[in-house]
């Protein structure tokens, strides 16, 4: 008997591990509304980056760092540890995360998601702190690496449903943003080229070889136009108003595929939460606990409160209509045949 007994606390032990592990992964990653601890994790994970993209933007000051280069200092430490813990967190959670398999093993698992952007965002975010504080990067420049401390700004996109919607709206276009850049590309080159033909005899320092004029071609196609670099021959002046006039088009390509891609997830998103609502009022009545799930899913799709109350609105009125009446049984938006049905019976 003596000898079972440690195997059924090692049993338990594990089985708090993993619903500690759980209970964390709920709270650092799922986000879920109404979960108090994720709300609390998300609100001072989120107020800590903001202020330590203050304290780097305030430390570049020079009156700023000498006046307060001791409180820099603890606010640093207190941020990296803070940091630190988080993604050693993350770390020991992401055998949670539904896309996780049984086949691989735990660590298997965790080594996929070092790898992943976000975790490499968040491994960026402390590592030179702890390889300047144990001498491992030499005589490199500090100011290079409070500069690296920016990097920290890229983690607001796990609390931001703007940042997440815009990185899934990235992912999804990348062969059309790499197709649109690709072309941006390839008509930067011929404008360089056709600019270079034309005003290389009159400006050689500025448009002598193709690559010093890929400069003003870039300005241009941008639309910047910083005015440093102008043509001043009469072919290169019109070869010049041709070139801005194709680049509004040029530089619209990939402006308006992530236009279209927010508006197509902003879609999506209005869509699922009208048909969510549309199974609630299937029976006519909305009760309060079919409120509170669609409460749910609506901050949960990040939409606004206006545009939820109209989508209600319209499937009140819809069941309304589709209600038969109480008292003789007919439907109010019935179908001809349908009204001649119930009249006949």
């Amino acid at each position: 008997m003596s000898l079972a007994k440690p195997s059924v606390d090692d049993a338990l032990s594990r089985d708090r591990a993993g619903r500690l592990r759980q209970r964390i992964y709920q709270a650092m990653e799922l986000r879920v509304p109404g979960d108090r601890l994720g709300s609390v994790t998300s609100i001072v994970l989120f107020t800590l980056i903001a202020l330590n993209v203050a304290a780097v933007l305030a430390e570049s000051v020079a009156v700023l760092q000498a006046r307060y280069a001791a409180a820099f200092k603890i606010f640093e430490l207190v941020s990296v540890s803070i940091f630190s813990l988080e993604y050693l967190l993350r770390f020991w959670v992401c055998v949670e995360q539904p896309g996780a398999t049984t086949e691989r093993s735990s660590w298997s698992q965790r080594l996929r998601y070092s790898v992943t952007p976000m975790a490499l965002i968040d491994l960026v975010a402390v590592l030179p702190f702890w390889l300047a504080t144990f001498g491992l990067l030499g005589t490199v420049d500090m100011r290079f690496i409070r500069t690296l401390r920016l990097a920290r700004i890229f983690k607001l996109s796990r609390h931001s449903d703007a940042m997440t919607l815009l990185l899934r709206v990235l992912r999804e276009n990348g062969r059309n943003f790499m197709a649109a850049l690709g072309i941006l590309l390839i008509v930067m080159i011929i404008t360089a080229s056709g600019i270079h033909l034309f005003e290389h005899d009159a400006q050689p320092v500025a448009f002598g070889s193709i690559p010093a004029a890929m400069w003003w071609a870039f300005a241009t196609l941008t639309t910047v136009g910083y005015g440093d670099v102008t043509p001043i021959t009469t072919g290169g002046k019109v070869f010049g108003a041709v070139i801005t006039v194709v680049s509004v088009g040029i530089v619209a390509l990939p402006a308006g595929i992530l236009a279209s891609s927010f508006s197509e997830r902003l879609r999506l998103k209005t869509q699922s939460y009208r048909e969510m609502a549309d199974r609630a009022y299937s029976d006519g009545v909305l009760t309060p606990l079919e409120y509170a799930e669609l409460e749910q899913e609506r901050r949960k799709l990040g939409l606004g409160e206006d545009l939820a109350a109209a989508i209600l609105d319209d499937e009140q009125d819809h069941a309304a209509g589709e209600a038969p009446c109480p008292r003789c049984g007919y439907r109010e938006n019935a179908s001809p045949d349908e009204a001649e049905r119930q009249a006949a019976g």
